[in-house]
């Protein structure tokens, strides 16, 4: 169980005078039992970074490791090996169905890994209350929609979405952007007992302070490769 990058640069497209490198021959790994905590000035490459490491974005060249398995650039990746990744983005109401309650949510990969064309909430009691135990949510709490909870609330129901296929490798970009003090600690906590659990854990966040009472290890993105100091990210 382990999450590896290896000289991984990327440069944003466009024309010649609009392109710039925003990460240069990044090295970070990640492993078992272990939550590594990732920080960096915004618009350091921090999220594209993330998407490249939760393989959502192919880098322009260097590798990425899952469990000992390589994934080259602009090479297809084996859905078995994306099954191992849970990841947990910034926004948990852009990543969610408002149509969908927290149970259904949860479950929904369960279903469509099995070719089900809709979540089956009640086919996996077990594992929705496993679940819903180690977030914290009530199960009166499972049965309502995005808009019936909190922002912290609605996070945890995303973890626990994102550990539902039981993956060896987390990663989590601003989780805990927008909460308060207590949720952030909350949901900060939940992740390092994630990571006792064997599983490797990264954690991308601008509040180093409060990460860095979970993390085994803080990582400055400028130590890990040197990304160009002009740089400017785009998130869209």
């Amino acid at each position: 169980m382990s999450l590896e990058l290896a000289n991984i640069s990327f440069t944003h497209p466009g024309t010649p005078r609009d392109s710039h490198q925003l990460l240069e021959r990044i090295n970070l790994r990640v492993g078992a039992g272990e939550l590594v905590g990732l920080t960096a000035p915004s618009g350091a490459g921090k999220s594209t970074l993330i998407r490249i490491a939760a393989l959502m974005l192919g880098a322009d060249s260097g590798t990425v490791s899952i469990n000992n398995r390589l994934v080259m650039p602009n090479h297809e990746v084996p859905s078995e090996m994306r099954r191992n990744l849970g990841v947990v983005l910034q926004s948990s109401r852009a990543a969610s169905d408002p149509r969908l309650r927290l149970e259904s949510l949860i479950c929904a990969p369960l279903d469509f890994r099995s070719g089900a064309l809709r979540p089956r909430p009640t086919q996996h009691a077990e594992r929705l209350g496993q679940l819903a135990d180690l977030v914290q949510l009530s199960p009166k709490l499972l049965r309502s929609y995005p808009h019936q909870v909190s922002d912290g609330q609605l996070q945890r129901a995303m973890i626990a979405r994102s550990l539902v296929l039981e993956p060896s490798v987390l990663i989590c970009d601003e989780p805990t952007s927008a909460l308060d003090a207590q949720t952030t600690r909350t949901i900060l906590q939940l992740l390092a007992r994630q990571a006792t659990s064997g599983t490797a854990v990264l954690v991308a966040s601008h509040d180093a302070e409060a990460l860095g009472q979970v993390a085994h290890r803080m990582q400055n993105l400028a130590e890990l490769g040197a990304p160009q100091t002009n740089a400017v990210e785009r998130t869209s």
